[in-house]
């Protein structure tokens, strides 16, 4: 195990966290908000500690997968327990455990919250909250990754540890020019969105902040209202925006390097889509009746779906009050989630894709007994191990979500609310049905169903086994084989 590498990792992270910490601070400035000496405070003890971390270099630049797996799951608790502490210090959250709840859920991009009143909370952490989104949508490691002075396959470990979906690929040969251009696509749909909102007449700091949470697919609110507030225009550009963010970033590229065909071929965008118009045609079909016409019971309907499969999490409405069928699909799409390869969280689109088939070649091969049956995505062979590593992600996560449920209903809630708070934890949504409906918060929960929650949150944004090796003791006591620099594990990566 090549800790010092691991330990230089964290230090960068720190490092960046700090700067990032500034960006608060100067909004709290702007509004003479005394808060933002405290984040001014966190940011000047991060950057030092950062720099003392990074002053010895590591005697070794290469580390293989168990590293990458450690260095990705320890930045992220590192991240959030930093990142929780200003929060907590400002006197804005009573605890620190909400305020870690807060933060994790903001750098996870769930979007869920123990707030009542968010319009109470100064302008600087308002910005904080929403930029742990945009933080956490692409993932810090990918951002570092480009200045990291790593070799190429020691890269593609943290790539495949931070990246969703059953499989992770590079983009072109170089990992860190991978890197590079995942995070220019994404600030350029940032800047895109920005400057939609703003044409939509809203301001500077309202337009930054709904974009961090709708490119970053995570969903905190400005206000306590939702997004009902907001004009329709305002509403139909999020609608897009999420959407766009949901779709698999190797898309935008192929369309960037003018390859339309191979865009449009994607396998698992179709069925997404097909997904995303098919359940909001139900939905509006369903609530037609409570609008005044068809068009506005869809644009309802669209943006409810996009936001839930999205996993963004924003509301435009209570659907807590919509009917059981639609709730019902609502509650399915926590499940599905978006494309791999994007921000959004949830089992993923492709995964679906890829048990589906396999359910099918199953059925085939009963019929007929000697015929080879193989699985295929985009034209492409999909490998038995990857199907493996699927069907154990799925194990995996059935056990996690019925574990989590049954130590949350010690809090003696309905069991829709105890089912759908875990569902909008470990898919990282935010809002769930009944007491965590888009009009309620997770507030009124214990501190160790909190918890609880946390650890979905965490465990869900990386995918489960990341994290999971974390508690592996073998992990940290074997030494490090060479057979092992090869080694990749293309199936259970969490999200860009």
């Amino acid at each position: 195990m090549n800790y010092s590498m691991i330990r230089y990792i964290l230090a960068c992270v720190i490092s960046f966290e700090g700067l990032f910490l500034l960006l608060p601070a100067i909004v709290a400035g702007v509004y003479g908000e005394k808060q933002g000496l405290i984040y001014l405070a966190v940011a000047a003890a991060c950057i030092l500690l950062g720099t003392i971390g990074r002053i010895k270099k590591p005697k070794s630049n290469v580390f293989y997968s168990r590293e990458g797996f450690a260095a990705v799951s320890l930045s992220w608790i590192v991240l959030s327990l930093i990142g929780a502490l200003p929060f907590y210090m400002t006197g804005e959250m009573s605890s620190y455990v909400d305020a870690l709840f807060e933060t994790i859920s903001g750098f996870t991009t769930t979007g869920a919250s123990i707030l009542s009143d968010v319009e109470a909370l100064s302008y600087g952490t308002l910005f904080w909250r929403s930029f742990t989104h945009w933080i956490g949508g692409m993932g810090v490691l990918v951002f570092i990754m480009a200045v990291l002075p790593l070799s190429g396959s020691s890269n593609m470990h943290l790539m495949r540890a931070e990246s969703p979906g059953p499989s992770v690929g590079k983009l072109v040969p170089k990992i860190k020019h991978t890197a590079m251009i995942l995070y220019g696509i994404y600030i350029g749909i940032t800047l895109a969105e920005i400057f939609a909102l703003l044409i939509a007449g809203m301001s500077v700091l309202d337009s930054m902040t709904l974009t961090f949470g709708t490119v970053g697919t995570g969903g905190f609110s400005l206000l306590n209202s939702g997004m009902s507030t907001y004009s329709t225009g305002v509403q139909v550009i999020i609608t897009i925006f999420m959407l766009i963010c949901s779709i698999n970033f190797n898309v935008f590229y192929l369309l960037l390097i003018r390859k339309p065909k191979e865009a449009l071929m994607n396998e698992e965008m179709r069925y997404f889509l097909i997904i995303v118009f098919g359940s909001a045609l139900l939905i509006m079909i369903n609530i037609k009746d409570s609008f005044s016409s068809l068009l506005e019971a869809f644009h309802t309907a669209l943006f409810q779906v996009a936001s839930i499969i999205s996993t963004t999490g924003y509301s435009s409405t209570d659907f807590n009050t919509w009917p059981e069928f639609s709730r019902t699909i609502l509650v399915l799409l926590m499940f599905v989630g978006a494309c791999a390869g994007s921000t959004g969280g949830g089992f993923k689109v492709s995964r679906l894709i890829v048990i589906l088939k396999a359910v099918k070649n199953e059925i085939l091969s009963v019929i007929h007994p000697r015929s080879v049956q193989k699985i295929q995505m985009n034209g492409r062979k999909v490998s038995n191990d990857v199907v493996k590593k699927v069907l154990c992600y799925l194990c995996a996560y059935v056990l996690i979500v019925l574990i989590s449920i049954l130590i949350v209903s010690l809090d003696n809630k309905d069991v829709a609310t105890n089912i759908t708070s875990v569902m909008a934890t470990f898919n990282n949504i935010g809002p769930g049905l009944n007491e965590v409906g888009p009009t309620g918060n997770f507030g009124s929960f214990s501190a160790l169903s909190k918890l609880v929650f946390i650890f979905d949150m965490l465990v869900g944004r990386l995918e489960i086994f990341p994290l999971l090796v974390l508690f592996v003791l073998g992990m940290w006591k074997l030494p490090t084989r060479r057979s092992d620099k090869n080694k990749t594990f293309v199936d259970v990566s969490s999200r860009d």
